[in-house]
């Protein structure tokens, strides 16, 4: 099994990643410009232009997840039975672009749906795949760094998104707080171009690394992915359980003034930081141990979203979107190399499609929750939006709590 200790505290440089490591990298950059743009104001769309509740819109991006988890296992167990990653990735890439150009017919809610949720086939079958490509390509020592490298391309490439889409915004309808339709449809056509890049990026600049170990059919089994990745994986799952879809996040910032143009700027701040902070971050855990970094960017999440709960004014949700920048930075891509540290190198694609698959499988009943605690259902006017802020802080807390107690830097961290 692959060990998780940090024997060497050598600072590693971005320079000595592999081109693997760089060509995925691109394919997250050139994709999040593009689904940034989009997936961003699509909230907004859903409920300024076609008038949809939060419940729906909970709904909407539940399913959109789940839809997407039972193909993250099977692409990851698939990728361990072939030996190669490389083509579902982009495969997965491949439709995801396919579908965004539907967004620009879609006038109804449940149009809107069938192009979410076909773009999130597409993501349920390259990320498997893609992260066990990064983990083959590095060693134990860099692998931190790797998906830290990784995630800050993948934000950098929002950054630059998110900037777009705001100065279309700013052009077309100035600092009015309601989406238009016509806006809508203009970052949609901008977006295919950076779509398109994301999937040549990854078909020529990425090869296939063998991969040792057996090659026999791997089954999904959770006993032969080992305690420790089980015990990671239900700590995951309670955070995952508050963990509601970003869409809350935008409509809580409409919800305090916060304009179109104010909140596209606001996101690009926010993955700024997460740009800035995910290499360090990732290079830390190298050295100072996953579990650690894990924790303070969960005990960051509950404080941030106890304040989302809480904010009054407008500003706050600005200085709110910095901070939670800092914790995705800090936890994100160091949990994904978490996951390689856990399990033999010849089931990380299963344990990838495995983690994967549960959290986006919570992310339906996560959601769905957000929603009704915020709107209610049926005769029920929910708790107001508040409710799923409150909600998500708690369980982020009981997680870090668990982390400290139940998975201890000997289970953690000494794998071998």
């Amino acid at each position: 099994m692959a060990e998780t200790s940090v024997n060497s505290t050598e600072r590693k440089s971005i320079k000595q990643l592999p081109r693997n490591v760089w060509a995925v990298g691109f394919t997250s950059f050139f994709m999040d410009i593009s689904s940034e743009m989009v997936l961003n104001i699509l909230p907004l769309f859903l409920a300024n232009v076609l008038g949809v509740q939060t419940s729906v819109i909970g709904l909407i991006e539940g399913v959109a997840e789940a839809t997407s988890s039972i193909l993250k296992m099977f692409s990851g167990w698939l990728s361990d039975k072939l030996g190669g990653r490389k083509w579902l990735a982009v495969a997965g890439y491949g439709l995801s672009t396919i579908s965004k150009p539907f967004f620009f017919f879609a006038n109804s809610w449940g149009l809107i749906a069938g192009v979410r949720w076909a773009d999130r086939v597409g993501k349920g079958i390259r990320t498997a795949p893609r992260d066990a490509l990064v983990a083959d390509s590095t060693s134990k020592e860099m692998r931190g760094l790797a998906f830290g490298f990784n995630r800050a391309m993948d934000k950098a490439g929002a950054v630059l998104g998110l900037v777009i889409a705001a100065l279309v915004v700013w052009l077309a309808q100035a600092n009015t707080i309601e989406l238009s339709e016509s806006t809508f449809k203009t970052i949609v056509l901008i977006s295919l171009v950076p779509a398109f890049l994301a999937v040549l990026s990854l078909a020529i600049g990425a090869k296939d690394v063998p991969v040792k170990g057996q090659r026999e059919a791997p089954k999904f089994s959770m006993r032969s992915l080992g305690k420790p990745f089980q015990v990671f994986l239900v700590i995951v799952s309670i955070f995952t359980l508050g963990n509601s879809a970003d869409s809350f996040l935008v409509l809580r910032a409409q919800n305090l003034g916060v304009s179109v143009t104010g909140i596209l700027v606001m996101l690009a701040i926010y993955n700024l930081v997460i740009t800035l902070v995910a290499t360090p971050a990732g290079s830390l855990s190298d050295r100072v141990g996953r579990r650690r970094l894990i924790i303070g960017g969960w005990l960051v999440y509950a404080a941030i979203y106890f304040g989302f709960a809480l904010a009054q004014t407008a500003w706050q949700v600005w200085l709110l979107y910095m901070a939670y920048g800092l914790y995705f930075g800090l936890a994100f891509g160091t949990a994904n190399a978490m996951v390689a540290d856990l399990v033999p190198d010849n089931m990380r694609g299963t344990a990838y499609g495995t983690y994967h698959a549960v959290i986006g499988l919570l992310a339906f009943p996560s959601s769905l929750i957000a929603g009704i605690l915020w709107q209610g259902v049926g005769s029920w006017n929910g708790l107001g939006p508040s409710a799923p802020f409150f909600f998500g802080g708690t369980l982020a807390l009981m997680a870090a709590l668990l982390m400290i107690f139940w998975m201890p830097k000997s289970l953690a961290e000494n794998q071998g």
